[in-house]
């Protein structure tokens, strides 16, 4: 079974359920999962978590992200971008500077009203099944953050940006919002995601680029390991005697722990304040997972178990 990450570049005309059921029959094996969706019509950036490293999707998934988006105004539709139903059309009598400040008065936190297309829930019904049968429902608002807009060109009716933002944005309502805000309307005519965290856009993949690289054994190359997506936590290693106890689930006392600096060490053995996490592997070498301070002093215990051996 193979276990990591792989940078796909999702192409236009698939679900993010798609390149998974893809990527299934291409590596032929069965535990492989995503990072969190992006409209069949939208291409880009899709994590995509092989064998252990499913575990990671929801963790990956609530990272920031990064697009560039086409902003058409005057048009608004029922699924907010050029897929749907047009419902209304005006005039643009707007200019690029007043349109460029309406959408850089966007940065920061708002509450967002998720489209009706979309996969969040209502009574237990995805809004998009409620969408398909005609039925429009009231949507309480998320906050969201938007970290960043750069407006890249403005050829009215059409605006071009990039845009960071966190988890749960949506850059179809963002439009549908900008649109609203410069009396016109708006809905979103294209979607790039070109980053998510450090997985970028120029080092993606595409379906057809994975076969070849599964086909002439060069896909490890293209692999992230699960131990690379948290960079910024220590290594220890644990010594041979305390093999059991890691195999086991169990925590681990320090004195079968190797590899503290006096940085990360305290009277007890580890400031919580200063590393949240260690990055925990065998004594020969495999990541077996994410450990923190027990309250039971002298031990780490396991928060996050990947075995990857």
């Amino acid at each position: 079974m193979i276990n990591g990450i792989l940078n796909v570049h999702k192409e236009a005309g698939y679900t993010s359920h798609d390149v998974v059921a893809k990527l299934r029959g291409i590596l032929r094996q069965k535990k492989i999962g995503h990072t969190g969706t992006l409209d069949p019509d939208a291409t880009g950036v899709l994590p995509v978590c092989l064998g252990k490293a499913t575990k990671l999707c929801d963790l990956i998934g609530d990272w920031d992200k990064t697009y560039r988006a086409v902003l058409l105004l005057g048009r608004e539709t029922d699924t907010e971008d050029l897929s749907g139903k047009i419902l209304r059309e005006s005039e643009v009598e707007i200019s690029p500077s007043e349109i460029s400040r309406i959408l850089l008065s966007f940065v920061g936190s708002y509450d967002q009203v998720p489209p009706m297309y979309s996969a969040k829930k209502r009574k237990g019904k995805k809004l998009y099944e409620l969408a398909r049968q005609g039925i429009v429902v009231e949507r309480e608002p998320s906050t969201v953050f938007i970290h960043h807009i750069q407006v890249l060109s403005v050829n009215l009716p059409y605006v071009e940006f990039e845009v960071t933002c966190s988890k749960g944005t949506y850059i179809r309502s963002l439009c549908r919002d900008v649109g609203q805000e410069a009396g016109c309307g708006g809905c979103m005519a294209s979607l790039v995601r070109t980053r998510v965290s450090d997985f970028l856009l120029k080092d993606a993949l595409t379906l057809s680029q994975i076969e070849s690289s599964q086909n002439d054994s060069s896909l490890d190359k293209h692999l992230r390991s699960i131990d690379s997506i948290f960079p910024f936590y220590p290594s220890l290693t644990v010594k041979p005697e305390g093999n059991r106890l890691l195999m086991n689930g169990n925590s681990i006392p320090w004195e079968f722990v190797i590899g503290l600096t006096e940085k990360c060490q305290d009277d007890t053995g580890v400031s919580q304040e200063i590393y949240p996490c260690f990055k925990v592997y065998d004594h020969e070498g495999h990541f077996i997972g994410l450990y923190r301070k027990s309250e039971q002093e002298g031990f780490l215990k396991p928060e996050k178990l990947f075995f990857d051996i």
